[in-house]
């Protein structure tokens, strides 16, 4: 059916790195993408109100990795942005992650010094050196007063299952400042691409050596795809055979339901994200996208994300079962020659954007025994 000496599944983060990089050494690629757009869950569009949303949430990039950010500044020019959170616990407005701030404001106290939080924390926290599960992990790091009012219930919410039946390490990552620090990561490098990320993968993508197939299901035309050197595989691992060691307990992933509502008013919210960690609505968090890159509209647009287990899968629910049904399919896919499995559903893991980058362009480099292109250093 192709003449492509590399195929590969899918045209988010990982298949468009991937394509970039072959095609820059000279290889014909083809991308097959079931979806009728590229750039996978990092879609972005003007909606009716003029304003650039996202089609599957919100994606906020940002890095430590040199290689990386001198990558993606090959393809677009960026602003900074640093990315702040609130949550709305029991009617009060409060940062994420827990900091100075959220400590006072909860509890109704006046820590004013890094010596003074830790010692609240400490005080606070039930210490577990090893934590067996996210509970665990939860309550060493925040205690169990914060644990209730910001964790418990807004993890019931996103995975449909509490703290203690997911791995240690989903919670594990909650992080807590012991300063006033109200933004949500603390990476070297944060920004957003100027003009979104569907420009993003249009650049990264803009090669002869490129051809993508749209609106085109791998599965309906399986059979057909033959004589390539090597095939990039990013979906669900568990579709690719057929779900064989999941028939009956099936390997989980979360989905999201986004419902879009335009306001007839300036802006909805203060922030652009409020997450709701308690049980008084069913939704996990609520998007204004307009305060995103300072939009100008006389209307505003929000979407509530409501996660369920139904649906496009968006990612996986890491504990010791599905691990244990994904490494069946991991040895599985070592016997497929010349098939390579890459990104978060495949490796049935999560990345961060900036570690899904990472992960195609090391693939890429161990693969082929060369250095991956990069640019000279980008500043921001």
């Amino acid at each position: 059916m192709t003449n492509a000496e590399i195929v590969i599944i899918g045209a988010g983060i990982s298949g468009a790195v991937l394509a970039e990089q072959y095609a820059n050494a000279g290889k014909k690629v083809l991308i097959i993408e079931k979806r009728n757009h590229i750039a996978g869950n990092c879609y972005d569009y003007i909606d009716d109100n003029g304003i650039l949303v996202s089609k599957y949430g919100a994606h906020l990039f940002h890095t430590n990795e040199e290689v990386v950010w001198n990558y993606v500044n090959r393809f677009s020019d960026w602003y900074k942005w640093e990315h702040k959170v609130q949550a709305n616990v029991e009617g009060n407005m409060v940062p994420i992650p827990v900091n100075i701030t959220t400590v006072n404001i909860l509890f109704g106290i006046n820590i004013t010094t890094e010596d003074e939080m830790i010692k609240w924390l400490d005080e606070n926290r039930n210490i577990v050196p090893q934590p067996a599960d996210g509970r665990e992990a939860a309550l060493n790091k925040v205690g169990p007063v914060l644990y209730e009012k910001m964790f418990r219930h807004y993890t019931k919410k996103q995975w449909d299952k509490y703290p203690e039946e997911l791995d240690a390490s989903v919670l594990d990552r909650i992080p807590v400042r012991t300063n006033y620090d109200d933004r949500y990561f603390s990476d070297t490098y944060q920004a957003l691409p100027k003009g979104g990320y569907t420009q993003l993968f249009e650049s990264i993508l803009n090669h002869s050596n490129i051809e993508v197939m749209l609106n085109t299901d791998f599965f309906d035309i399986r059979d057909e795809i033959d004589g390539y050197e090597k095939l990039f595989y990013t979906g669900p691992i568990d579709r690719f055979f057929d779900f064989k060691y999941s028939l009956e307990d099936k390997l989980e992933y979360r989905s999201i339901n986004f419902v879009s509502e335009t306001i007839d008013a300036e802006f909805f919210q203060n922030n652009s994200v409020i997450n709701y960690p308690g049980r008084e609505v069913d939704f996990t968090r609520i998007i204004e996208y307009k305060h995103f890159g300072h939009q100008e509209s006389a209307k505003t647009t929000i979407v509530r994300e409501y996660t369920m287990d139904e649906g496009e899968p968006y990612y996986p629910v890491p504990n010791a079962r599905n691990q244990e049904i994904y490494e069946m399919y991991k040895n599985e896919a070592t016997t497929v020659p010349d098939v390579y499995f890459v990104g978060r559903l495949a490796n049935y893991k999560y990345f961060n954007m900036d570690q899904a980058f990472k992960n195609a362009l090391d693939l890429f480099k161990s693969l082929e025994k060369v250095e991956s292109a990069t640019s000279v250093p980008a500043t921001l």
